[in-house]
């Protein structure tokens, strides 16, 4: 069912996820946004620039290297303690071509769903898992591209 409400917007009800995607067409593709603002943003360090390279299904990143399979997140050889939630996340961030993740293709590929505008699971995520990054090192960083997405760094 699909509603104007007094020219506010539309009201859109669904019985399921199925049927608002049958509304609203097929899901973007899981590839990362090209920035297209001039908003400032931290210029990324060589190694953010550099691809990722992906092998034997493990992701490395410079010194980070994801390993799905293994449920296991190293950064310079020490093992980083992540939620399953919180791997995917820097998995997706990690993954070529490294760089601004927007939060509708995040909410994509980390949670499955469709992205309904509210944010706060998906801040809530990126906090814990910049608190880990931080207790690791200071150089392996995500960025927020204000009203945008995310972006890793790795220094």
């Amino acid at each position: 069912m699909v509603r104007r409400l007094n020219g506010l917007g539309t009201l859109v009800i669904c019985t399921d996820l199925a049927e608002l995607q049958a509304m609203i067409g097929p899901p973007a593709s899981s590839r990362p946004a090209r920035l297209s603002t001039s908003a400032t943003v931290p210029a990324p360090s060589p190694a953010a620039a550099a691809p990722a390279t992906v092998t034997a299904g493990r992701t490395s990143l410079g010194d980070l290297t994801i390993d799905p399979l293994g449920h296991l997140v190293t950064w310079r050889g020490q093992p980083l303690a992540l939620t399953r939630l919180e791997r995917r996340l820097l998995t997706q961030l990690a993954t070529a071509p490294v760089g601004v993740w927007t939060y509708e293709r995040l909410f994509e590929s980390v949670w499955g769903g469709a992205y309904l505008g509210d944010t706060s699971i998906l801040h809530s995520a990126v906090k814990r898992l910049r608190r880990k990054l931080r207790a690791a090192d200071d150089t392996l960083r995500v960025h927020t591209v204000r009203g945008i997405g995310y972006r890793l760094s790795v220094g």
